[in-house]
């Protein structure tokens, strides 16, 4: 008897494992259970067995490791993966318990799984027998399953959204009907088909299939991260969106206008509103006020609205490094992206997942929920306005602009300083430094911690970044940039080369350009007088109605130079010369008939006489 060894007795069937002095480590090879010990007396009498007897004996389907598919390889090494490290302690009860307990935790999978991998790689000492069981052939039974879950592939998880009912209904129609449409009697019932369902019930798919997968990443995904904190770990983070408010203004003469847009931008890590915007047009225009709100000193900002604030309160006028935007068209236009070249990061987050900025959704939530219990009756827009009889909120509409613009500053100076953020993870170091649940308690700790990612920009230098560009070229006439043209006494020398530029344009005024090169800007005045002061728009409306007179004549043109030619022709034709000219004596000849043709123009018209 030696180590390896395979016994039999009776029904009984042992591999020995491990041999000392007088005992043996054993494993039952037929129920699979955990190896013992046992003293070698016990089992010396015992018949010794060949792999093969053993493998028929139990009716061990193992198979061979050079026939197996890769689905199957793959499984079968994971397992094996698992148990290596506990095969040197398989004969220790404690050690081996305790390796048991450490895999377990490591891949996931429970202890008694575990154990059932080691005891059957030990009773057959082959990695091909942790290979997963082939499926039985499919009889009665395994021909309902795959009817079952074909059925809820195909009805139930569907953008149908079909009942489980209908889908069962469904399933019978496809497949236990025969050519006449007549049910067969060997139809499943609809207990065994909700059975099957809530046996195999995979939420994710139910609803992925059913609402979409955009839906899902936004309404019903497992929220397991750590929230913006796993990429906001620091100031100079910030968050773009815009929202329509939900108010109706008027203007200064009464009349309705409608719902302005609000535009923000939010520090990620500590909440503070770093900037607003709060306008009529949106896009471009919107996000540029907004950005130059954000580099304005807030105190002398809410001066000019009427609402004195310490500095403290709202201490932000430096641009974040970092600006975290949805897939909005504005934010992933060539304009916006070019706002990267003052150093600024910019980061696109998927469609459809508002979760992922968090901070500024909060921020719209909890500024509309402050001022709209104060300002019903006055425009504010109720959960029924779009239900059938509801009142019509536009005819309450009060406030201006402006005054709902004040309003807007309280709430975003009550969101900044007063409003506690309960949830937020106070460090040690913040609550020794008295930094206090306030956005902008925390915003000013976070500025002097290494990584605070805040930049110093200028404002003109912003606007030009975020102009729109096109094409330029030099040439004899000067700079031309949407069929106008432009100098600058410094690019003499550009314009004989005549080569294509890129160039800044402001679209609500032509009067001037700039050149775009090595992150320079210089400045090219209009030429054309008559196009200065336009926007862009009414320069080319000007150009095209020129184009448009211009075309309107064409004909008339046309059809005066053929009239010229037929004159001209006819006035050669009944000409007094006959040709063969002699050509000597010019100059007298001149001479005498300029002396006739001359004539005294001030005499012929009485101005040279005296009086």
């Amino acid at each position: 008897m030696q180590t390896n060894s395979i016994l039999r007795c009776g029904e009984q069937i042992v591999r020995v494992l491990a041999i000392e002095e007088d005992r043996a480590c054993i494993i039952d090879c037929t129920k699979m259970t955990v190896p013992t010990w046992t003293s070698l007396d016990s089992i010396r009498d015992w018949e010794m067995i060949t792999e093969s007897e053993l493998r028929a004996s139990i009716a061990a389907a193992i198979p061979n490791e050079d026939m197996l598919d890769t689905e199957s390889l793959r499984v079968m090494n994971e397992r094996y993966t698992m148990i290596c490290g506990i095969l040197p302690a398989a004969c220790s009860f404690r050690e081996r318990n305790k390796l048991l307990a450490e895999t377990s935790a490591r891949y996931g999978v429970c202890r008694q799984t575990v154990l059932s991998y080691l005891c059957r790689y030990l009773a057959f000492q082959t990695k091909a027998a942790l290979t997963p069981k082939r499926a039985a052939e499919p009889g009665k039974r395994g021909a309902d399953e795959a009817n079952f879950r074909w059925a809820i592939n195909r009805f139930y998880y569907s953008q149908d959204r079909n009942s489980l009912r209908t889908a069962y209904t469904l399933m019978l129609k496809e497949r236990y009907c025969d050519s006449d449409g007549v049910l067969r009697d060997d139809v499943p019932s609809y207990g065994q088909f909700r059975y099957f369902y809530r046996k195999h019930k995979d939420m994710r798919a139910f609803y992925i299939s059913r609402d979409g997968i955009k839906s899902y990443q936004r309404d019903r995904r497992p929220l397991l991260g750590d929230g913006v904190q796993q990429f906001a770990s620091h100031v100079g983070v910030g968050m773009l969106d815009s929202t329509v408010c939900d108010i109706y203004l008027i203007n200064e003469s009464g009349n309705l206008v409608g719902r302005p847009i609000l535009t923000t931008c939010v520090d990620a890590y500590s909440g503070l509103c770093c900037g607003y915007s709060l306008t009529w047009e949106g896009g471009m225009y919107s996000i540029r006020q907004m950005l130059l709100n954000v580099l304005t000193d807030k105190q002398k900002w809410c001066e000019r609205h009427g609402i004195a604030i310490d500095k403290e309160a709202w201490d932000c006028d430096m641009l974040p490094g970092e600006l975290v935007t949805d897939m909005g068209a504005e934010y992933t236009s060539k304009v916006f992206e070019q706002i990267s070249e003052l150093g600024v990061q910019v980061t696109n987050l998927p469609s459809f997942r508002p979760e992922l900025k968090g901070p500024v959704e909060r921020f719209f939530g909890v500024v509309q929920d402050l001022y709209k219990p104060h300002l019903k009756g006055c425009g504010v827009i109720e959960p029924d306005f779009q239900e059938r009889g509801a009142h019509d909120y536009r005819e309450d509409a009060k406030l201006t602009l402006d005054e709902f613009e004040r309003v807007i500053l309280r709430c975003i100076v009550y969101y900044n300083s007063q409003r506690v953020i309960s949830g937020f993870p106070l460090t040690k170091d913040m609550l020794e430094a008295g930094v206090k649940p306030y956005a902008n308690s925390i915003f000013e700790f976070g500025k002097r911690q290494p990584g605070a990612n805040l930049l110093s920009v200028d404002s003109g230098d912003l606007l030009l970044a975020l102009l729109p560009r096109t094409k330029g070229r030099f040439g004899r006439k000067g700079l031309q940039v949407n069929r106008m043209r432009y100098r600058n006494d410094c690019y003499d020398e550009r314009y004989l080369t005549g080569d294509e530029v890129v160039v800044a344009y402001n679209p609500d005024d032509v009067s001037c350009v700039w050149l775009v090169e090595n992150g320079a800007y210089k400045r090219f005045e209009l030429i054309e007088s008559r196009f200065r002061g336009m926007a862009v728009s009414e320069a080319s409306e000007l150009m095209k109605r020129g184009e448009n007179a211009v075309r309107a004549v064409e004909r008339e043109n046309l059809q005066a130079r053929v009239d010229l030619a037929d004159r001209i022709q006819t006035i050669a034709r009944t000409a007094s010369g006959k040709g063969g000219v002699a050509v000597k004596n010019v100059r007298e000849t001149r001479k005498r008939e300029r002396s006739r043709t001359h004539r005294d123009r001030l005499t012929e018209g009485g101005y040279g006489r005296n009086e």
